[in-house]
Order: structure tokens, then sequence, then C-alpha cells
């Protein structure tokens, strides 16, 4: 892998960071929601602690097709009442979980909220009323014995699943164990105090951004150790960057498989992606070809990431500094105007560039930035994306 070697004046600063300017790109709040949302058992200190716990729920698993008019519904009490179903080639009874029976109840066109509030007996009766009428007639179950007997979830015929080992499985390939065998690891964290990026802070339950829980796993790794420049700050300090990647998977049909790959300046201690650009993104529907796309597309997409160079990103991050489109006032609302932005966003571009930059923009990259940043300021998320498709468009443009 082609790396730039830093000069001395782009060597880590005093306490081990790299001095960054998060100004730029965009925010990825992503990440973040993981990390604010997970409970301390759903978070792992590194890939082979977290490959270890999917890994060994999936093999106490068994996946099978049944006919859903063949499964019986049954209102169980101990201290409270509970179902249990009695499922085809399996003697005791299996518990749904919380999500299986929702899913149960979606298939069968049962109202999921209406039969949670319902006695048991009852539930029962109309879950059992849809298994028999269901059109479909074929049901896959995903049963897991771990001393209770548990329906992890249930879908149609054809879903097709894709493991959470198997993922966890293709990073640690390119990633070790995720925590410094190798260039990607769980990130550092930014100092906002001296805008510097520390790739060096010890993995702990509060820093991790390795996840999974009973439904799903998510991982997000950095190459912050290896700083890459793509050109100078208006002061003269190097622009530096970092590669990211994330993805994520739920072997239980709770959301797609995906990857997302990109560069970018920062991640603060509550898990904010900072200064983002080049942002990727491919997902794979659990449909019936789910597990060869995953083996032939996105595994090596990973892999390729991981191994590529990033001179291609410099050199259009090179190119769009280089472009010069305007140099005059009304060269700049001519040059915006022509891109379908309308007068008034064209002089809120204008007046963000010269609020960060001191001056008015010029090249091709001025006005990028100028669009990324009046696209953080917005509150709603389609708003902002629309945005930042528009500046990526331009940037792609000018390469």
């Amino acid at each position: 892998m082609t790396m730039i070697t830093l000069s001395q004046n782009e060597q880590p600063v005093s306490g081990g960071g790299f001095r960054v300017d998060v100004s730029r790109g965009k925010r990825v709040g992503r990440v973040s929601s993981e990390w604010f949302s997970r409970p301390d058992d759903e978070r792992y200190l590194d890939l082979t602690e977290l490959y270890d716990a999917v890994h060994g729920r999936a093999e106490c698993g068994q996946a099978r097709t049944v006919e859903s008019k063949s499964i019986r519904v049954e209102a169980k009490r101990d201290n409270v009442e509970r179902l249990a179903l009695i499922v085809p080639g399996r003697d005791e009874p299996v518990a749904p979980t919380h999500w299986s029976f929702g899913q149960l109840c979606t298939l069968v066109g049962a109202p999921t909220s209406y039969l949670r509030q319902l006695p048991g007996a009852l539930s029962g009766i109309n879950l059992q009323h849809g298994l028999l009428s269901h059109r479909a007639e074929l049901v896959k179950t995903l049963e897991a014995d771990s001393g209770r007997v548990e329906l992890r979830a249930v879908t149609g015929p054809d879903y097709g699943r894709i493991w959470d080992h198997e993922l966890v499985a293709a990073v640690m390939r390119i990633a070790g164990n995720g925590v410094g065998d190798t260039r990607w690891k769980v990130p550092g964290v930014l100092d906002w105090a001296t805008m510097t990026h520390n790739p060096f802070v010890d993995v702990t339950k509060d820093t991790t951004t390795l996840y999974a829980s009973d439904r799903d796993v998510f991982l997000f790794l950095v190459d912050d150790t290896n700083p890459i420049e793509a050109g100078r700050l208006p002061d003269g300090s190097p622009d530096l960057y970092f590669r990211g990647f994330y993805c994520w998977n739920s072997e239980v049909g709770s959301k797609t498989l995906g990857i997302a790959s990109f560069y970018l300046r920062a991640v603060c201690m509550n898990r904010n992606l900072w200064g983002v650009e080049n942002f990727e993104k491919i997902t794979i529907r659990h449909s019936k070809f789910a597990a060869q796309r995953f083996a032939h597309e996105a595994a090596p997409a990973l892999t390729s990431f991981a191994n590529s160079s990033p001179a291609p990103f410099v050199a259009g991050i090179k190119a769009a500094r280089g472009r010069i489109v305007a140099q005059t006032d009304e060269d700049r609302d001519s040059f915006l105007r022509k891109g379908g932005f309308s007068k008034s966003e064209t002089a809120k571009i204008i007046e963000t560039v010269l609020g960060e930059e001191n001056r008015k923009p010029e090249s091709v990259f001025d006005f990028v930035q100028g669009i990324t940043a009046l696209a953080r300021s917005k509150s709603h998320q389609d708003a902002r994306l629309e945005l930042e498709g528009r500046a990526k468009r331009l940037m792609e443009r000018s390469i």
C-alpha cells in the first residue's frame, strides 16, 4: 500500500496527536448513534472477543423451513403467562424472543403492538389463526438452544442469511484483532482544546466501536496512525486525513448488510466523524442470493479499500484545489447558479467560505467546502443529504 510520508512539519504534535481542521468536509453521526445506544453488554474490546460471541450463538442455532400451518401456538403459565411455539421436528416448545414475535406477527399480517397487549391465551389464538391462513405457506425459522430453546428469527422462505460472524471474520482478515496488531484499529479521540486527533487511546467500554446485540453487529475501524496529506490549509499546515470504514449486519433480519468507506479528519469522544470526504456505501438485502453477493461483492470491496493506495483520493483533492473557476463576484454567482443553486444558497455558500477561510471561494474545492459547511447547518436530514450530494457531484466533475 502506498502511503504519503510526512515531513518533519507533519509529524505528530506533542502528546501524540495530529493537527486537523474539522471545519472542512461533513460530519457523519451514524457511529455516534450506535455509541449512545449500546449498553455495556453489547460493547466488545477487540474483534476476537466479538467474533467468539457471535460465532458461538451461530453454533447453537438451527435454521430450517417449515409449513406455517404446522406450527402450534400455546400459552404457558409460569409466574407469568408466556407464549410458546411447537415447531415440527422439535419435541420441546420454542420461546419466541421479543424480536421474533414481532416478525411472526408481521408475516401473518397481525397487529404486533395489539397482540403484545392481550393476555397470552388471546394473543395465541389470534396468532394461530394467522398461521393457519398464511398465504405464503412456508416460513424459515432460526432456533437457538443455549439451555433454553428460543426462536431468534422467523422470515420468509427465501431469506438469504448472512451470519454476523461471517462479516466479523471478513473484517478480521484485514484488521486482526482491531486494536493494534494491524494498521486498522478502534479510533482514537479528537482533543477539541488543541484540535489534534490522538490515535493512541486505550480501548475501553467507553471508547470501543465494536458492537453486537442479539439482533445485529456493528463495527467501525480507522487507519488513524498513518495520516494522508491532501494539500495545505490556508495557514500552510497540512490538511490531514485518515481512512475509515464501518459495517453492519443482522442475521435475524432487523437490517441489511452494509459497508461504508470514507476519508475523515477526526473522531471525537462521542464517536462523531468529522471532516468526512469521499463517502461510499454498499448495501445487500438478505434476499435469496445474499450470501453469494457478500462473498463476491462486499467482502472483496472491503479488502480492496483496506489495501488500496490513497493516491486517487489525494489527486482528486489536489485537482479540485487547483481548478480555479471564479475570480470575481460575478464569476462566483455564475458558477453556483449554473450548478443549480438558488440566489439565497449562492450568497450563503460564498459567505460561509469567507467566514471560514477569510477569503472568497475561487477553486472547485473552495466551493465544495462551502456547500458541505452549509449542509451541516441544515436541521433536516433530507436537505442536508441533498446538499452533500450536490457537493460530491461538483467534486467528481472537477477530477
